[in-house]
């Protein structure tokens, strides 16, 4: 195929003759529109950023020779050693990546980012570098705020609705890996409420989305988007090894509840009632059994136990909203609070029984104390 193209000034009335390989792609070009990733990553692009971390890390002591060497002074001196006693300090640099939320200039990213950070700068991709302060951290999320120094308008990215994601929509992962600037990957979004305890990781409390969108360190931080270029999560983990490829996404709603709490208060609330569960073992061949979680344990003292929880209970409804997992059960309690009783269902060897529990915060446990 030949295009021909119009050549303005003198030869504006001899025609220009295109390659047909050149042509087609020209003409290619002109029919396709643009891709929703493209749109999708205009939309919330210049919103992430950069985030470089620096502390200060001390520590004590000498190594290199036997015991007896280094508590004698004469030595330490000759061999110029250090005194165990004098601290020793280091530099140790991190990266990240974040997303701006609010156009006052407030930034959404990981704890683990920003974790005894001394510094933290915030690289824009329009060039800007800014100082930015951490308002609040919460490791049991792994969600931080940073407000920037300056003021704004800052670009901001749209938070989307979590809730409303399904297996096979697609995501997209931006963010700064190995210090890479404005790395776009694509992927889908593969499983839902996927609990940390599922990938050997203690200590938070956290359903994760999870997603085959490349997430490489220095994601950590960065919009996980949908299709529309919404923030539908942020970026916290890749697994490694075995099952490599697999990445990790915070959901934007329990993000923003989070992200609220550090900027209101600096700290995030986590509403607890002491109780250990498990899904609901899978029925004999003919047997039904409704959804919920079993309780496994409970805490003494605790509020669960106090309100009369029994081990073995299944509880199927909170608030009167039926839950079917664990995951659930844990959300509810989340979204509901704390020092206000809560209604719970559960089903005590067949028979429905009704509690109220008033959760605490999670540092309010007997066992926390």
């Amino acid at each position: 195929m030949l295009v021909a193209t119009a050549v303005v000034g003198p030869l504006a009335l001899i025609p220009q003759v295109l390659p047909p390989a050149q042509a087609a792609s020209a003409a290619a070009a002109a029919l396709t529109p643009q891709s929703f990733v493209a749109s999708a990553v205009q939309r919330s692009g210049p919103a992430v950023v950069t985030l470089e971390t620096q502390r200060t890390v001390r520590s004590t002591g000498v190594s290199g020779l036997p015991g007896g060497l280094m508590l004698d002074p004469f030595l330490q001196r000759f061999f110029g050693l250090q005194s165990p006693a004098a601290p020793r300090a280091r530099v140790e640099r991190g990266q990240g990546s974040g997303v701006i939320f609010e156009s006052s200039g407030l930034v959404l990213t990981n704890a683990h980012v920003v974790e005894k950070a001394d510094q933290v700068m915030v690289g824009l991709p329009d060039g800007r570098r800014v100082a930015g302060r951490v308002l609040g951290q919460d490791t049991l999320t792994d969600l931080a705020v940073i407000r920037l120094a300056e003021s704004g308008p800052w670009p901001t990215a749209p938070l989307g609705d979590s809730d409303r994601l399904q297996v096979g929509d697609w995501a997209i992962a931006v963010g700064n890996p190995f210090g890479l600037e404005n790395t776009v990957t694509l992927g889908i979004v593969s499983n839902l409420n996927r609990n940390v305890s599922q990938l050997g990781i203690s200590g938070k409390r956290l359903d994760l989305i999870q997603t085959d969108a490349a997430i490489n360190p220095g994601n950590s931080g960065g919009p996980l988007l949908n299709a529309a270029g919404e923030v539908v999560g942020i970026n916290t983990l890749v697994r490694s090894g075995p099952g490599a490829g697999l990445g990790f996404a915070i959901p934007i709603n329990r993000a923003r509840t989070i992200a609220g709490q550090l900027v209101a208060q600096g700290r995030a609330s986590h509403p607890m009632v002491g109780i250990g569960l498990s899904s609901v073992p899978a029925p004999r061949p003919g047997a039904t059994v409704p959804p919920g979680a079993v309780v496994r344990s409970l805490v003494p003292g605790g509020p669960a136990a106090n309100a009369g929880l029994r081990v073995d209970d299944v509880i199927v409804a909170l608030a009167g909203v039926p839950v079917a997992t664990p995951a659930a059960v844990v959300t509810a309690i989340d979204r509901h609070g704390v020092g206000r009783p809560l209604s719970v269902k559960v089903l005590r060897g067949g028979t429905a029984v009704s509690l109220s529990i008033t959760p605490v915060e999670m540092s309010n446990l007997p066992q926390a104390r």
